[in-house]
């Protein structure tokens, strides 16, 4: 019974995700609520929310997903260009292939010293807004994350790029793949070869 509820609960959160361009964790808890779940329900897990989400999107935004996620992607690859000292990665379902017009675009950031992102961003005359901190695991301090509009003249909007600005030591583990073998982020190169493979698919 518990396995059909998660599932249900993975259904809904997805939902949420896809067609209010909610992030997972908000996602999760907003579908146990609606569903009328207690606090001590068991939510479904990141690679759960995720595989649901591919099957909507496959069912219902197949014409339109394809094209938003690429130019997503685009914009993402000029913001890793201009940030390119601070190694910038592409994560998040811009990264993973999930993303729609209605998400946001994650980059983490390697810094040798967290305030330099802010520093090179000022030099750039860039706006920004730091949003909050982000946990990194038990023990370790929580990192900034910042915040900054952009817009996305494919898509005919403004796009809000989330930087995480973690460590350069954390670049190390970085690439290893979850569970499903699909690695969490990406490089500039990498993001160049996704969007090759876009353009000969389409």
């Amino acid at each position: 019974m518990a396995t059909a509820q998660s599932a249900e609960l993975a259904a809904a959160a997805a939902r949420l995700v896809v067609e209010e361009g909610m992030e997972y964790g908000p996602a999760k808890k907003r579908a146990a609520r609606d569903l009328g779940r207690g606090r001590s329900t068991e939510l479904p897990s990141n690679e759960a929310v995720e595989e649901q989400v591919r099957e909507y999107l496959q069912i219902f935004c197949a014409d339109t997903q394809p094209g938003e996620l690429a130019a997503l992607r685009r914009l993402a690859l000029r913001w890793m260009q201009r940030l390119a000292e601070f190694r910038p990665h592409l994560a998040g379902a811009a990264w993973r292939g999930t993303a729609t017009r209605l998400s946001s675009v994650h980059l983490d950031l390697y810094c040798d010293d967290p305030k330099s992102a802010e520093i090179g961003l000022l030099n750039q005359g860039i706006d920004y807004e730091l949003v909050g901190q982000q946990s990194r695991g038990s023990g370790q301090d929580p990192y900034d994350v910042l915040s900054v509009g952009s817009r996305s003249e494919e898509l005919g909007e403004v796009v809000t790029i989330f930087l995480h600005i973690r460590d350069h030591d954390e670049l190390r583990g970085a690439l290893k793949p979850d569970a499903t073998g699909r690695t969490l982020r990406g490089d500039t190169a990498a993001l160049r070869r996704l969007l090759e493979a876009q353009d000969d698919a389409a």
